[in-house]
């Protein structure tokens, strides 16, 4: 039984592990740095990049004979 393959590259899939990071740090930071609320857009966005890679992950564990709906 093969894995199935994920929908990102490699390569996209390092870029966004890198900008999740990146945005993950960079909330807290502004933060304490910056008195609005600016920071949530940081962390909407990391939030949002961490969903693209769980559904990544979750197609690449799925088997490759699976039908989508399985």
């Amino acid at each position: 039984m093969q894995q199935g393959s994920g929908f990102l590259t490699p390569r996209q899939r390092r870029l966004a592990w890198l900008g999740f990071l990146l945005a993950a740090i960079q909330a807290p930071v502004s933060a304490r740095l910056v008195a609005d609320g600016s920071w949530l857009f940081s962390l909407c966005v990391a939030l949002m990049v961490a969903t693209v890679i769980i559904a990544d992950d979750a197609a690449r564990r799925r088997p490759a004979d699976a039908r989508p709906g399985e």
